[in-house]
């Protein structure tokens, strides 16, 4: 008789934004009538720019000719978006970065979820707290941590990092020495960047204990402020510790295309001296057969000068959401955070409502979709995360409908 990972047994529940679907699902169908805003997944709303589009529209062409047609990708994607990558998001930020370091994939999700297999079962993870889910939950399914903690509300074996109101939710280095170390920045969910200072502590802390930092960059292109690195290889020795991971769906609005990428370097060993740039290219080759050769095109045209001009004006778009948000919420007299150098806003709930207490509440009364802070971790009780991700009419609506509750 077959069995189960009985790791999956220690999840909890559906995963946090399937809960939020089934309960505004519930919702809506009691109530039919209800025009409902949604702040709470961080999906684009913008169409795709006019470069990519006609990039797509190229390539779509030439997989119906037989002298250009293209099948498998190259296992690590085509060079020519390898090389676009290079030259734009690290040679031009002064980082040293080749191309045969550069995995291209159909996402940052899936990478980030996939990217612990490389390593052994008894490796110590640090996480921040609150955390994106998929860090947790990906180490849970693979046995990397102990049961669940009903009493704490975290799991066993695993480090947590607390970001909290009085560390500008930037993490403090932890204490009990980890071998992996999770970090995003700008940060989801609580949209906290991180100074170039604080991220070389942590690169010189990793490379002290002999730890990896697996560092989710998917949110750089909103840094607005020039001291805050948008790549952790702007640090000094960060080549010898970290693995990078991008996304192309919030800068360029690729969430319903899927194209990311992960960069590790071969400077980065294990203690056994065994390169993790062979060891990632071979779980790659074996379990990914490669993004779309059109949807890598697209991809290239995201550097293009054109590309580059009219992506800048959608994250223009987005970021006016955020400060509409930010400054609507600080008006009606809610403590806030975020929203300047990334596409959160993070905010404590009022009236000692807990996070989910809030959700409802939001839900019921004035029809918005946020997302409880509990469910990024203990540590994000009693605050709420919108995204600036909606239309620019949705958001002053929601405002609206926030401020004269």
């Amino acid at each position: 008789m077959f069995t189960v990972n009985d790791n999956y047994l220690k999840l909890q529940g559906s995963y946090l934004f399937s809960n939020i679907a089934k309960k505004v699902a519930a919702f809506q169908e009691r109530n039919p009538g209800a025009e409902i805003i949604r702040l709470g997944i961080g999906d684009v709303t913008q169409p795709l720019a006019p470069a990519i589009i006609e990039a797509l529209h190229k390539a779509v062409d030439e997989m119906g000719n037989a002298a250009t047609f293209h099948g498998y990708a190259p296992d690590k994607g085509y060079e020519f978006l390898r090389h676009a990558i290079v030259e734009n998001d690290y040679k031009a930020r002064g980082c040293e970065v080749y191309e045969d370091e550069i995995f291209v994939s159909d996402g940052a999700k899936c990478d980030c979820g996939n990217i612990q297999e490389i390593f052994g079962l008894n490796n110590k993870v640090a996480v921040c707290d609150p955390v994106y889910p998929v860090y947790v939950d990906s180490n849970v399914m693979a046995g990397r941590t102990g049961l669940y903690n009903p009493t704490n509300e975290n799991y066993d074996g695993v480090i947590y990092m607390p970001c909290l109101s009085q560390n500008n939710f930037v993490p403090e280095l932890p204490k009990e020495e980890p071998d992996l170390i999770y970090l995003c920045f700008p940060n989801n969910p609580t949209g906290a960047g991180i100074s170039k200072e604080n991220l070389q502590r942590f690169v010189d802390y990793a490379r002290k204990i002999g730890a990896v930092i697996l560092y989710d960059a998917a949110y750089e292109a909103y840094i607005s402020d020039p001291d805050m690195p948008h790549s952790i290889y702007e640090c000094e020795g960060a080549r010898e510790c970290a693995i990078e991971l991008r996304s192309f769906s919030k800068n360029a609005g690729f969430t319903g295309v899927r194209l990311g990428y992960t960069v590790v370097p071969k400077d980065l060993k294990s203690s056994e001296g065994v390169k993790l740039n062979d060891l990632w290219a071979r779980r790659h080759g074996t379990k990914y057969n490669g993004a779309p050769y059109i949807v890598q095109r697209a991809g290239e045209a995201v550097y293009s000068p054109e590309g580059k001009a009219q992506l800048k004006t959608q994250i223009d778009y987005y970021m006016k959401n955020a400060k509409t948000i930010l400054q609507g919420l600080k008006d009606a007299g809610y403590t806030v955070y975020g929203g300047e150098n990334a596409p959160y806003i993070w905010l404590k709930t009022p009236d000692s409502m807990n996070s989910w207490e809030f959700f409802d509440h939001l839900l019921s009364t004035v029809n918005i979709v946020g997302t409880p802070g509990s469910g990024f971790g203990a540590h994000g009780e009693g605050y709420f995360r919108l995204t600036a991700f909606g239309t620019y009419e949705n958001t002053l609506k929601a405002i609206e409908r926030i401020t004269k509750m």
